[in-house]
């Protein structure tokens, strides 16, 4: 553990780096949802895990103990003429019980659209074999890697 004469040796910069909190991307699904994560400098977007939306909120508060969160992105799903998809109702029961649940964590919205068949490309033009290409979870957690890297590159242009 520092002490704070130890805190005030370290340059800000590094101060500020460790201070800083990973971000978090769900892509919610009535069945699963994807799970993906920054890296601690919130550059890079990982695929983290697949979980149910019964167990979602638990699993956030599991991932909090142990790291420091400081933006949740979740995929606004909408249809092609821009009116939100049948599982829109379920994602505000959702983010109302974060707002109730984590208070102080900033919450985003990012568009998802076609994530889910971008994931399925990018499984194929890898080499992914058909077993791997038909888990849905596989899909799900890569759509979430897709959307919290799109919000990336949107803060990387603001």
């Amino acid at each position: 553990m520092l002490d704070s004469k130890t805190i005030q040796g370290i340059p800000k910069i590094h101060r500020y780096l460790c201070t800083m909190g990973r971000i978090m991307a769900i892509d919610y699904g009535t069945k699963r949802c994807g799970v993906a994560v920054t890296d601690p400098l919130q550059t890079c977007a990982f695929g983290l895990d697949t979980v149910s939306p019964e167990s979602l909120l638990s699993f956030m508060h599991e991932y909090v103990k142990t790291e420091k969160l400081d933006t949740l992105v979740v995929g606004e799903p909408k249809q092609r003429d821009n009116t939100p998809s049948s599982v829109e109702p379920h994602i505000q029961v959702f983010l109302i019980k974060v707002k109730n649940t984590f208070p102080l964590l900033s919450v985003v919205r990012f568009d998802e659209r076609y994530t889910s068949k971008m994931a399925m490309r990018s499984l194929i033009e890898s080499g992914a074999p058909k077993k791997v290409r038909q888990k849905k979870e596989i899909i799900d957690k890569l759509s979430a890697t897709l959307i919290l890297q799109g919000y990336l590159d949107q803060q990387q242009r603001i």
